[in-house]
């Protein structure tokens, strides 16, 4: 694991932190080698029911550009880191609990990229985004192209790409690319964080796996229907119908 990735847990929410503020919190190779064990120690505690991935002033600058001419260096050496921060992304996609990126100041390249694999990106005023590979001569990944196609649409996409520009938090907001801008940030992540956690997971995991379909292109089909009969033999769907007849919140 790495020291500049700190992972912690209060109650049902744990808290991924990026924590390398000499650096504005770039993402190094050992760090992006990470995620993956990372995202499977979330996955196996039961106790956990979300996820936040934050940083401090900064979310994350991005790649670690020392790196370019060491690990990154050559054809091989670019495939290679590649695969890394590949195998990172993917490992946040695809965890099946919900997570939640709490966005300050830079969110740019890599760490733009860990946002966009977050199911939910709520930002700070200060919050700045932008994806820069034009600006290195590398073509972004396609499944991370993917993730930002799906969230701000191709034309949009487009402009982030080609142009390598920073957009503020209000652009950000309005084409999508998160779901609010607040003042308080940690109250607010806080508050829904513990919302989700609160609500029947059966229902969460549910539709976190039913919107990854149907972005990924797929349609309703035995899988669907098997999470279906799942979730009307939970314990969870019990407690709901029996807190709706006695007219009381529900305890999941």
């Amino acid at each position: 694991m790495s020291e500049f990735l700190e992972l912690s847990a209060a109650g049902p929410v744990a808290t991924l932190t990026i924590n390398r503020p000499a650096k504005r919190n770039a993402m190094s190779y050992d760090m992006w080698s990470a995620l993956p064990g990372l995202m499977d120690r979330v996955s196996a505690d039961e106790s956990i029911r979300v996820l936040v991935v934050r940083g401090g002033a900064h979310f994350s600058a991005g790649a670690d550009i020392a790196e370019f001419s060491t690990l990154r260096r050559g054809a091989a050496g670019a495939a290679h880191y590649g695969e890394a921060v590949h195998e990172g992304e993917r490992a946040i996609v695809r965890l099946e609990k919900p997570t939640i990126a709490a966005i300050s100041g830079f969110c740019v390249g890599g760490g733009c990229e860990i946002a966009l694999a977050c199911d939910i990106r709520v930002a700070s005023p200060d919050a700045r985004f932008g994806i820069t590979p034009a600006k290195l001569g590398i073509v972004y990944n396609f499944t991370s192209t993917k993730q930002l196609v799906d969230v701000v649409g191709p034309a949009w996409a487009k402009q982030i790409l080609f142009s390598a520009d920073l957009i503020d938090a209000s652009t950000a907001l309005r084409i999508g690319l998160v779901n609010e801008v607040v003042d308080s940030l940690d109250a607010r992540v806080r508050e829904l964080a513990e919302q989700i956690a609160g609500r029947a997971q059966v229902s969460v995991r549910g539709a976190k796996t039913i919107v990854g379909s149907i972005t990924d292109g797929g349609h309703e089909d035995d899988f669907v229907r098997a999470l279906y009969a799942e979730a009307a033999s939970s314990a969870d769907y019990a407690e709901g119908v029996s807190a709706f007849l006695e007219k009381r919140p529900p305890r999941f």
